[in-house]
């Protein structure tokens, strides 16, 4: 259309009755307040109430509580869906079911979407979707943590193929995020379908027990096709998901309770990947000195004790902020300070499985160990491990494939890395955790250590087999036997006089120690990859 067409219309448009209504800043401001109102209002007065009755926040108010008071700028308020077709047009709310925005969390700069379940259920429209890959790019742009609170029953079938791409996009900018920045996923309803691969592809997931469910295909998909019978909750609940399939890294009582893990959580880590994990004030002593790790560790090696006892003791003030509590227990990984300074911990527990390494607690750890990494956060690792779960079921599982993740995952870390040996460090497991020869920074054991291929029971038995067959009194010659190996070889000393331990330390000294060796390593070289990226085993 030509100027001279426009200037045609613009007269007639101004001829008698058709003379349009003044336009004023009153009258736009008013027009503005109508739609954020609107915005605001999401799915209605009666919708919000259900979902106070049911114990739930609306998006907005579980922002609200998200971020510092006062500091969420929301972003895109007004856009809303351009689908007509199916009714859509009576349905459109500005917003399109998911609030975008940036604000502060203690202070720091962190870029969050929640989706707005009474919108059209949350689901993922057009502009929906849009809008959530738009915040992500703004948070990669200038590299802070992004939060992602789901509440959504999926695409949205009214728009058709057209919401694809921006579901893509989603999962795209997650990939592309990876390693980069923060991302946490907090599952605050029931999500299906394309809802629950973002969540996946992130860094943490929390779930609100309850009333927050991530399945691929819902319950009626399944007995339709599958002839199986499962409610929501036992098919992706929190409980199954926490302790089953370890999708879910922490579980909240409530919304409040799960924003309230979200801040915690960031203030364990950077705000990129180019960044140190931000320090804190510590008020515990540096130098503090704990003899009832002799207690809480028996040096009979039949006994099990809780790894979290010892981990507990050591770091600042006693706090572990631990991810995966239920899932494969026979491991303890999570966060924790050292003087201020955020760790990641990683540590066998020898109250489950009596610490044998899996194919779960491989997979679990090995990621945890990849994060850590990817965000400049040292390892600190707590071996009584005998060696891994034997068994034709963990064979058949591929405990070969996943347990080499582990040792990918500390041959790969650049991060400074310290061992200390506790109890056992048998067989291959041993590598598993970080040994040296596995790039590690600081090889430390308490003097009850045994580092050694096998048990010294099992080696004896080996060795000797011929020896103890023959013997006049088997028993007392394979107890001579087991005691000359262990003064020889089954102890740190020994290890020690190989340069296989760094240091021997009491297990009183153990906070002095590790936190001693924390500030020699602050300045690790981390070197650029020589290489595009390797290829874990996964």
């Amino acid at each position: 259309m030509t100027l001279e067409h426009l200037e045609t219309i613009s007269f007639l448009n101004t001829k008698g009755n058709d003379m349009p209504k003044e336009i004023t800043h009153q009258s736009e401001f008013k027009r503005l307040e109508a739609l954020q109102k609107r915005a605001q209002d999401g799915g209605g007065r009666k919708a919000v109430e259900k979902r106070h009755a049911a114990g739930k926040l609306t998006a907005r108010e579980r922002i609200e509580l998200l971020f510092d008071a006062g500091t969420f700028v929301e972003l895109n308020q007004l856009a809303d869906s351009q689908a007509t077709d199916f009714g859509m047009q009576a349905k459109k709310v500005p917003g399109d079911g998911v609030v975008i925005g940036y604000g502060n969390i203690e202070g720091r700069l962190v870029f969050a979407y929640a989706q707005d379940a009474t919108v059209l259920g949350g689901s993922v429209g057009t502009i929906h979707g849009r809008k959530i890959c738009r915040i992500m790019d703004e948070s990669l742009k200038v590299k802070a943590p992004i939060v992602g609170l789901f509440d959504s029953g999926g695409g949205r079938i009214h728009e058709g193929f057209f919401a694809s791409k921006g579901v893509a996009g989603m999962f795209y900018r997650n990939t592309r995020a990876s390693g980069v920045v923060p991302q946490i996923s907090a599952m605050m309803g029931p999500c299906a379908g394309v809802s629950v691969y973002s969540p996946a592809l992130t860094d943490v997931v929390i779930m609100v027990e309850g009333s927050s469910q991530m399945v691929i295909t819902g319950p009626g998909v399944i007995k339709s096709v599958t002839g199986e019978e499962v409610t929501l909750e036992e098919l992706g609940g929190a409980k199954v998901h926490s302790e089953i399939t370890g999708q879910a890294h922490l579980t909240a009582k409530n919304d409040e309770a799960c924003i309230q893990l979200i801040r915690e959580l960031l203030a364990f880590l950077p705000s990129n990947h180019l960044e140190q994990p931000p320090d804190h004030p510590n008020q515990d002593d540096v130098l503090r000195t704990d003899d009832t790790l002799e207690e809480i560790v028996p040096a009979n090696f039949r006994k099990a004790y809780d790894m979290r006892k010892v981990v507990t003791r050591i770091t600042d003030n006693g706090v572990f902020f631990e991810l995966l509590p239920k899932y494969a227990r026979n491991i303890i990984i999570g966060f924790a300070r050292m003087d201020g300074q955020t760790v990641g911990i990683v540590g066998n527990q020898p109250n489950i499985l009596a610490g044998c390494l899996d194919v779960n607690s491989a997979d679990k750890a090995a990621r945890f160990i990849r994060f850590c990494d990817a965000f400049n956060i040292p390892l600190i690792n707590f071996v009584d491990v005998p060696g891994y779960f034997p068994g034709v079921k963990q064979e058949y599982a591929g405990i070969i494939r996943h347990g080499a993740k582990m040792l990918y995952a500390y041959a790969e870390a650049t991060v400074p890395k310290i061992t200390l040996a506790l109890r056992k460090e048998y067989g291959g497991a041993v590598m598993a955790m970080c040994c040296v020869g596995m790039g590690v920074d600081l090889m430390l054991a308490w003097p009850v250590a045994k580092l050694v291929v096998l048990d010294t029971t099992a080696a004896v038995n080996l060795i000797f087999r011929k020896e103890i067959q023959s013997a006049d009194n088997p028993d007392e010659f394979r107890n001579e036997m087991i005691e000359a190996y262990d003064d020889k070889y089954s102890n740190p000393f020994h290890a020690a006089s190989n340069m296989l331990v760094d240091k021997v330390i009491k297990p009183a000294e153990t906070r002095p120690e590790l936190i001693k060796a924390l500030k020699m390593l602050k300045n690790k070289q981390r070197p650029e990859p020589f290489r595009k990226h390797g290829n874990i085993p996964l």
